[in-house]
């Protein structure tokens, strides 16, 4: 039988997670917690990714761009015989998720190429619900996706990190669609090259959370393309935006429909 007390607190709890956003409440059971981490990146080569780089062709890693280093995922331009001359790039895992966790151990090193643009200053991101690299026009910046964009201090002032970019999307925010293309998450400030870890729960086409040191710094919701396609699904991808970054860990954990 269950006493009055059980019952109350039940009731609360209930209540609670009726009303909470935190990943707690959002299903975080048993069996998608002992789900297995998918490691996208092996630490030996890009076997499983597919470059993009503005001006080329899917596939056309320029200028060793992205290649693996002393087992680091990293971005390089030492190879770049011109500034940057806005050449963004991306690297595609082969494989599209809708329900899942990403987690992502980054940091910033050495000096921004010359010819980045001034917000391109220890900037990267994570593309997520991204189109195939093969449907990318030549010229194209920047997948249509969601981007968790991940910046980094410059030692003095504040500057928050995983915050969303939408190129060619928009998404919804306290019931409302937000055309704003970027907007900040309610995170610390990480300067220097220190390594950072940051994880996004994403529920298809129904919420996207991003969350820094198990706090959720920033939630939408409705992921759509500017047409209003709703988006559930797609690639995820890493980007080069003119100031080196390596990435020691990429790995998924997929979560029930």
């Amino acid at each position: 039988m269950i006493n009055r007390r059980s019952w109350k607190l039940a009731t609360v709890l209930l209540t609670f997670c009726s009303f909470s956003t935190a990943p707690l409440c959002a299903g975080d059971n048993a069996e998608e917690k002992d789900a297995e981490w998918i490691q996208l990146f092996n630490g030996k080569n890009l076997d499983g990714w597919t470059v993009k780089i503005r001006g080329h062709e899917a596939g056309d890693n320029f200028g060793d761009t992205f290649r693996v280093e002393d087992g680091l995922l990293t971005v390089s331009y030492d190879q770049y015989k011109q500034p940057f001359n806005a050449r963004f790039g991306h690297i595609f895992y082969d494989k599209p998720f809708s329900n899942y966790v990403i987690r992502v151990e980054y940091r910033f090193i050495g000096d921004q190429m010359p010819g980045g643009p001034g917000w391109a200053f220890r900037n990267s991101g994570i593309m997520l619900h991204g189109q195939d690299p093969a449907t990318m026009s030549k010229g194209q910046d920047f997948p249509d996706s969601i981007e968790v964009q991940l910046l980094g201090g410059n030692g003095t002032n504040p500057r928050t990190t995983a915050n969303v970019c939408t190129p060619g999307t928009h998404i919804v925010m306290g019931d409302k669609l937000v055309k704003r293309h970027c907007n900040n998450s309610k995170s610390k400030t990480y300067h220097g090259d220190r390594w950072v870890t940051v994880e996004i729960e994403v529920r298809g086409n129904e919420v996207i959370r991003h969350i820094m040191d198990g706090e959720v710094v920033l939630e939408y919701q409705k992921p759509q393309k500017d047409d209003g396609t709703q988006l559930a699904g797609g690639t995820i991808s890493l980007q080069s935006e003119s100031h080196p970054v390596q990435f020691r860990k990429v790995e998924v954990r997929e979560l029930k429909d």
